[in-house]
């Protein structure tokens, strides 16, 4: 009895499907080890609550206390793609600013250095004080600076790798500084946008979450962790350190999804 030939798009759905499991297996599988060899270290080692709690004992925290932790990630998602949509349109304008202008480069390479070096420890408080106590204003701007660092940078490395060819091209066509750049030297640098924004999403988390421990009004992860901490519930408090860690990772495979969809919409 002949057996069915098998067609393209199921051949097609079976490398994707099995690309996928080579993909995600490897990491959720070390995952899973990893959570069992921390379980164990702390089991058999008797460690204490308040050093280092089980993995367990942090599940059954974020389990029970879930609606309070979601709460706390909206809250700072929130302040985090504010700062992260703030930041990287000002970076990447002023990067594309910066590529066709060699004097506003000049001018602004020490400024962004000296940015990328603000302790958000130090830059807090004093927002705090200058936009009031009550206003996620100082936590959006914090993050906002942490993102504008890496997109600027990464976006005018990108805008430099233009091709000399490419160039010449150009201006054999007599076309202006902004006909060359939106024709040549924008597709080019979107590789390195996004790079910049991958690690900027992460950062604009991290950054809104430090931000909340110095100040502000009550809520965010950050909040909640100083206040679980401080009551000596230990378990609760890295439940929370979980729901910042998953708002992290959401935030990343969202610019990764973004950067998937413009590349494959991108004419080839």
């Amino acid at each position: 009895m002949s057996t069915p030939a098998s067609t393209p798009g199921s051949m097609r759905g079976g490398r994707g499907a099995a690309g996928l499991a080579r993909t995600v297996l490897p990491p959720v599988l070390l995952g899973v080890v990893a959570i069992l060899l921390w379980q164990g270290f702390v089991t058999v080692l008797a460690v204490k609550p308040f050093i280092l709690p089980g993995p367990f004992a942090i599940g059954e925290q974020f389990t029970a206390n879930l609606q309070n932790v979601v709460n706390g990630m909206v809250v700072t998602g929130r302040n985090a793609l504010i700062g992260l949509v703030l930041g990287a349109i000002v970076g990447v304008l002023l990067a594309i600013l910066s590529a066709l202008l060699r004097i506003l480069d000049e001018m602004a390479a020490p400024i962004v250095a000296a940015f990328a070096v603000v302790p958000i420890v130090a830059l807090a408080p004093v927002l705090y004080t200058m936009f009031g106590a009550n206003a996620e204003t100082a936590r959006q701007l914090v993050a906002a600076l942490a993102v504008f660092v890496p997109v600027y940078f990464n976006t005018l490395k990108g805008l430099r790798m233009v091709r000399p060819v490419h160039r010449d091209l150009m201006r054999s066509y007599a076309a202006s500084s902004w006909q060359a750049t939106k024709t040549v030297t924008l597709p080019t640098a979107v590789p390195f946008v996004f790079t910049g924004l991958r690690i900027a999403s992460s950062l604009a988390v991290i950054s809104a979450l430090i931000a909340e421990y110095f100040g502000g009004p009550v809520g965010g992860l950050g909040k909640s962790i100083t206040s679980a901490a401080s009551s000596s519930n230990y378990g609760l408090a890295w439940a929370y350190v979980l729901g910042s860690i998953i708002l992290g990772l959401l935030f990343y495979c969202a610019a990764l999804g973004l950067e998937k969809l413009v590349s494959r919409s991108a004419p080839a």
